[in-house]
């Protein structure tokens, strides 16, 4: 899903597959990115709205992603979503040649 204005992308958010592995098969493994000069417009939450919406026509019943701790953001906008946190992975990045550490989140799709 794409935030255009004037065609200027704002925001996007996309779901490809978890694992390939057909078990996990309606599990999808979600990211977002709202231009940085536009955080705060509310372009994330209908890019993720937009995303929730079409996961669920295609009968996908689960999307998952990590966010690092400390982007608040992105976990306040997951949790409106309704979104849960289900655990934090240790040691799972490492940017800028630092660990960092990923919060899990979840949501269940089609009720």
């Amino acid at each position: 899903m794409v935030v255009e204005e004037e065609g200027e992308v704002l925001a996007w958010a996309s779901a490809p597959p978890y694992r390939t592995r057909s078990a996990y098969e309606g599990v999808r493994e979600f990211s977002v990115y709202v231009a940085r000069d536009r955080r705060g417009e509310g372009f994330g939450r209908i890019a993720m709205e937009a995303l929730v919406a079409e996961c669920e026509a295609r009968g996908y019943w689960k999307l998952v992603s990590r966010v690092f701790p400390e982007n608040e953001s992105s976990r306040a906008l997951c949790r409106a979503l309704g979104f849960r946190e289900v655990g934090v992975y240790r040691r799972h990045a490492k940017l800028d040649g630092q660990w960092r550490d990923c919060v899990i989140v979840e949501l269940l799709l089609g009720g």
